[in-house]
């Protein structure tokens, strides 16, 4: 059959003629003539729909040119094309591409292999297939195996209860149902997805695993002597219960099964066929670290489809409860082939090792992870025999593990290297010459002025700093030629940034325990010769510390908590601020990572905003918006120089106005996290829906239609703008019938309904879930503790001069409201959300200060003519009153965030990274630099009020 009309033009008659051709060939095929498998480019065989939808969809999206044997749609093939379902916690996918015949140019020596391979899982298919009981035709055995698994793991079930809610099942359903009876029995029929697992026993003192030719049969430790089975009371060894077992799940046969998807075989390949290469990053296939591996292993980069991967591990208290001290280790694998909308999802993160407890490994992971580097070492060296679906061969796979991903302690377990005392940062190494406190008995790191240009007037500020000049250069990081890759283990933003948070409210709160000033920094200080005029006055009973540039008056303190205590933010974008709040104390308690991470980058500086002198603020935003910058979705490469610069001197900054004790390392590693992201890609990788762009086509066709009927009205923008808003609608719907009396139209079947018109009964809604995100009306908001009702819109909007101008400007402007109602307009076959919105006047209701806060006028309203909006067209935002100044309130946008669930309407491919790079409005240092200078008054705060300590 001649297929060559695939890569045809689909304008062309040989388009035309092949898609008739094929659509017979399938229908006379199909067992089904209501619904085929549509072989377009974006549903790629996943999904069914009716001959003419099929159609449409070939002639709008083009048919899959890697589509070559159609054996979806009836064509004689060799391979088995039984399908089964996909689950979203269970690592397994749709579309299962199957082994073939053993003669396919494998050579003779792995035919057995591959073959005894093939028959096993084809045998788990047929079994998977049978229908849940004789007559089912809507449920299979391994979908009902599948969800019931799934609610297992969602829910933590036990064993025990899955075993029982199996045979509650098997109770309630007809007789010969095909329930298992156990959970053996359900686990050993996943076993052929590739999810089995290991049980390899190690000593409790973590010296040895008993694997291998010379440890499997040792039932003592060579090492420490220990026995591999716990000990009774009288210590003598249970035979056959270990003592400590490292469970292990073979990441080979799980990357196998990713090839056998046509659906993630085809994402793997994303970084050579659909990344968009502008200079911007994106995905670590942008970063210099995957083009060094391409260069120093041309042989490697050759093949898109070879694995990039990472490897992650924490511990975690399985038993959710503070009063264990029980630490269980997971290991986990993350493939960076996939686009950065995938490849952090749950189901594509692997987990390969599980290292129980009691404690954790610390320095001794190391034995733990021989047999996943075992594995590692195979696929280094390539693994034969797997089969890609997508282009129907097999291949050699080979891998290559990037860096490891941990927080820091576990950075040290990991790499092998001191993660405390003079070389604590592994970048620095033996440059890094801390400074020990006598009184505070901590390490300091406070030479950060190292980083700054050569003849830079902060180098030669001694008394502003630590009473030293500083003369010498930065640290020269290891480089490609010390080692395989620049960087082999990451710092954790998360975790530096969550300690920075913590360090930084701490102290400005004065909170006891967790503050960096005290008695032993005041001490520190005098020691050091620098800020004598905060050291103590001593009293009778109580001495008294008079109150640094770094401490909140108390009335501060009550504005700041106040802010926190005020704020209501969106549905899902943090925990409830009011709740970290304690008004009592005046101090946030209770503060997670994401918290910290909320604080710091949005709310800590609006928070900040009426309080502490101007110099000590600015510092603090500075170091705010970096972390903003730095967690970008996109990353600007050319401007990552400057935010370097302008982080060495937010950080000198801090150093002039924070007591010594506040420079722990985590405050010096934000010194090298521009460098990691310059050499490994985006910190945060996130992914969302694209706009309709079609309707754009339409509307340009519209306008152009305009200017042919009216001619004398063609140089008159606003009156065709109006003229167009006025006339849209009648004009689509004879435009669309028009198209549709012609065979071969490519009108599609959304756009058919749209141009009928809605329905006139019009429902509205109090809430609505659009892609992933909560919104609501005004109204409801005020009946709740979460604020889902603000909105911001970027549109093509025209900038009238006067009333009498006919020639406005057309840019995009930034539009602010809050939904007032919800409308839900009925198409019949479909339904389109709008908002009903209360927008603020654009020309005096909106402002942006100098720190690049976005400011509006909530009771300044405007565009009254104009209040609707697609619902899919807008952004969540939500709105913080300013403590500068109540009449105002600060615009927060919510981040984007993943669509919920399976992308059942909207495939991978029409999904992208938000191109919004976040280019903070830096304060400048000489606006207020020249106030610091060197006077120590600078250091105490006005007034009477200190910190009194018992003598």
């Amino acid at each position: 059959m001649d297929k060559s009309w695939m890569h045809a033009d689909r304008r062309s008659l040989k388009f035309q003629i092949g898609v008739d051709n094929f659509l017979k060939f399938a229908l006379a095929n199909a067992s089904d003539k209501s619904s085929i498998c549509c072989p377009c480019m974006k549903c790629c065989n996943n999904d069914e729909f009716s001959i003419r939808v099929v159609k449409d969809h070939i002639y709008f999206n083009g048919i899959f040119a890697e589509y070559k044997q159609w054996k979806w749609h009836g064509e004689p093939s060799t391979m088995n094309n039984n399908r089964v379902a996909e689950s979203e916690t269970v690592d397994f996918h749709q579309d299962l591409g199957q082994l073939g015949d053993k003669n396919n140019g494998i050579e003779e020596r792995e035919d057995e292999e591959i073959s005894r391979d093939s028959n096993e899982f084809l045998k788990f298919v047929k079994d998977g297939d049978k229908p849940l009981w004789p007559g089912n035709t809507k449920m299979t055995k391994l979908n009902a195996i599948i969800e019931s698994f799934n609610l297992k793991a969602k829910h933590g079930m036990s064993d025990h209860c899955y075993s029982d809610m199996l045979m509650m099942i098997a109770m309630f359903l007809p007789e010969d149902n095909e329930i298992p009876g156990t959970v053996q029995e359900a686990k050993k029929s996943l076993a052929a997805l590739g999810m089995g697992y290991e049980k390899i026993d190690a000593c409790p003192n973590d010296c040895i695993l008993y694997r291998g030719e010379e440890l499997a049969e040792a039932k003592i430790c060579p090492t420490c002597g220990a026995s591999q089975y716990k000990l009774n009371k009288d210590d003598v060894p249970r035979e056959g219960v270990s003592a400590k077992v490292l469970w292990y799940f073979p990441p080979i046969p799980r990357f196998k099964r990713m090839f056998q998807s046509t659906t993630t075989a085809k994402a793997l390949t994303w970084h050579v066929d659909d990344r968009k290469m502008d200079g911007m990053m994106r995905h670590p296939a942008d970063s210099p670290s995957w083009k060094l591996i391409d260069r120093k292993w041309p042989e490697f980069g050759k093949e898109p489809r070879n694995l990039r991967l990472a490897l992650s591990s924490d511990g975690f208290n399985p038993y959710r409860s503070l009063s264990s001290k029980y630490s269980c280790w997971p290991v986990i694998l993350v493939t960076y082939n996939l686009p950065p909308w995938l490849c952090m999802k749950r189901k594509h993160m692997m987990l390969t090792l599980l290292i129980a407890g009691p404690k954790q490994p610390g320095n001794d992971i190391d034995v733990y992870l021989q047999p996943l580097i075992d594995d590692l070492k195979k696929l280094w060296d390539g693994i034969e025999g797997v089969y890609d679906a997508v282009r129907g061969e097999y291949f050699k796979l080979r891998a290559v593990l990037f860096w490891t991903i941990n927080d820091f302690p576990a950075y040290g377990n990991l790499s092998g290297s001191i993660v405390k005392g003079y070389n604590a940062c592994l970048v620095c190494v033996d440059e890094t010459k801390p400074y020990r406190l006598k009184h505070s008995k901590k390490m300091v790191f406070m030479r950060n002025r190292r980083h700054l240009p050569r003849h830079h007037p902060y180098r030669k500020q001694s008394a502003a700093f630590d009473n030293t000049v500083e003369n010498d250069v930065a640290p020269i990081p290891l480089s490609g030629e010390e080692k395989y890759l620049p960087v082999r283990h990451v710092l954790d933003v998360m975790h530096i940034e969550k300690n920075c948070c913590d360090a930084i409210l701490s102290t400005l709160l004065n909170i006891p325990g967790k503050s960096k000033d005290g008695p032993a920094a005041r001490m520190d200080m005098v020691e050091m010769g620098i800020r004598t005029d905060l050291q103590a006055t001593p009293g009778p009973n109580r001495s008294k510390f008079p109150l640094g540039s770094w401490n909140l008056l108390l009335e501060e303190k009550k504005i700041v908590c106040r802010s926190f205590f005020g704020m209501k933010v969106s549905s899902r974008f943090s925990s409830n601020v009011r709740n970290l709040v304690s008004m009592e104390d005046l101090r946030l308690v209770g503060l997670k990572s994401h918290d910290c991470h909320t604080i710091m980058q949005i709310l800590l500086p609006i928070a900040l905003r009426s309080v502490l002198a101007k110099p000590v603020r600015y510092a603090i935003i500075r170091f705010c918006l970096f972390f903003k910058a730095i967690c970008s979705k996109v990353i600007d490469v050319s401007k990552l120089k400057q935010m370097q610069a302008d982080l060495v001197d937010t950080v000198c900054l801090l150093e002039k106005f924070f007591p010594p004790s506040f420079f722990d390392i985590m405050i010096h590693l934000t010194v090298h996290l521009v460098r990691e992201v310059e050499l490994c890609g985006p910190v945060f990788l996130r992914w969302m829906y694209p706009f309709e762009r079609y309707m754009k086509v339409f509307r340009g066709e519209h306008m152009e239609f305009l200017k042919l009927i009216y001619p004398d009205m063609k140089k008159k923008k606003k009156w065709l703008r109006e003229k167009q808003n006025a006339t849209f609608a009648d004009w689509l719907k004879e435009r669309v019938a028009n198209e549709m009396m012609f065979p071969h139209n490519q009108v599609s079947e959304a756009l058919r309904w749209m141009a009928g018109g809605p329905r006139d009964l019009v429902p509205t809604y109090s809430g609505y879930h659009v892609i992933g995100v909560d919104f609501s009306t005004k109204d409801q908001d005020n009946k709740r503790t979460v604020q889902n009702s603000g909105v911001h819109l970027v549109a093509d909007a025209m900038q009238v001069a006067s009333a009498k101008d006919n020639n406005p400007k057309t840019r995009d402007m930034d539009f602010y409201g809050v939904i007032r109602e919800i409308w839900e307009v009925d198409y019949y076959k479909f339904r389109v959300p709008l908002f009903k919105c209360d927008w603020v006047e654009s020309s005096k209701g909106i402002k942006v200060d100098e720190l690049g806060f976005t400011l509006v006028k909530l009771n300044r309203l405007g565009h009254s003519n104009d209040p609707f909006v697609l619902a899919t067209h807008v952004k969540q935002v939500f709105y913080i009153e300013d403590p500068l100044d109540t009449d105002w309130s600060v615009v927060v946008r919510c981040p984007d965030r993943d669509y919920e669930g399976t992308l059942a309407d909207e495939e991978s491919d029409q999904i992208e990274v938000e191109h919004q790079p976040f280019i903070p409005t830096m304060p400048s240092v000489d606006t207020f630099d020249d106030l610091v200078g060197h006077q120590p008054s600078i250091h105490i705060r006005d007034g009477n009020e200190g910190i009194w300590i018992d003598n």
